[in-house]
């Protein structure tokens, strides 16, 4: 058992259910990355590319401890810069289980990312962002409507816990899916824009170009994937995102 005074036996038996990990990460976070897939979302986005960690049965049962055993033996390749990220999934769907695993890397002297929608109530999402030294928060649409179409569930949880972060000053990378002829809308933009700009403490904005990379786990599980005709968007799509939100005098990713 990895040695870990700061944690109880009971913490590093605490168990949650994970679809896999990926151990040289480079997208999720700074630096290369530990990444925890959890199993089980609430949200039904239009465009995901990870469907088969939706149910939350799925996946297989692990340990705190378990992983923590496993994310030390490359501790040399994701010290310096990186860390461990728990992403999903959606991870405040688990949250005594993520937050058992984030506080016992941040014991190991690692950094650490949580990687969440936001749909949580705020109590359990307070409980677990203690323990993430960086948040990438995924705000998947501004307009209310727009975001129940994308996503099923209601916009609110996720605007509500984003301003607490902010008034914590938790740093921030907020993430956007772009999607051509459903995300990409000027008002959803600017909307949003409005919004990410009264926060203090989101460190950068990442525009993240809409793909079909998980189009054949779709088929698969026999899920309607209603995107299949919807290209990628063009760079120039791309950079006229990118511009609204740089008006706005946010940080983007180069």
């Amino acid at each position: 058992m990895v040695n870990c005074p700061q944690l109880l036996e009971n913490d590093l038996a605490q168990t949650g259910r994970i679809h896999s990990v990926e151990t040289c990460g480079t997208v999720d976070g700074p630096g290369i990355r530990y990444v925890v897939f959890t199993q089980g979302c609430p949200l039904r986005c239009m465009y995901c590319h990870n469907p088969d960690c939706r149910d939350l049965s799925g996946g297989k049962e692990v340990t705190v401890g378990e992983l923590i055993e496993d994310i030390v033996r490359y501790r040399a390749y994701i010290q310096a810069s990186g860390g461990v990220t728990v992403t999903g999934g959606e991870p405040l769907l688990q949250p005594d289980f993520v937050m058992e695993l984030l506080r016992a890397a941040q014991a190991q002297g690692l950094h650490t990312a949580l990687d969440t929608s936001g749909f949580s109530d705020l109590d359990s999402a307070k409980r677990v962002a203690q323990y993430a030294d960086l948040v990438l928060l995924d705000i998947k649409s501004f307009e209310p409507e727009l975001y129940h179409r994308v996503t099923q569930v209601s916009l609110e949880p996720t605007l509500r816990f984003a301003r607490y972060l902010h008034d914590i000053q938790k740093p921030v990378w907020l993430r956007f899916v772009l999607v051509p002829e459903l995300t990409a809308s000027v008002n959803n933009v600017e909307g949003l824009a409005r919004f990410v700009a009264k926060l203090t403490n989101v460190e950068r904005v990442e525009v993240l170009p809409f793909h079909q990379m998980g189009a054949y786990k779709w088929e698969q599980l026999g899920y309607d994937y209603q995107l299949k005709d919807t290209s990628p968007p063009s760079p120039e799509q791309v950079q006229q995102v990118k511009d609204i939100f740089l008006k706005h005098g946010l940080n983007i990713q180069a």
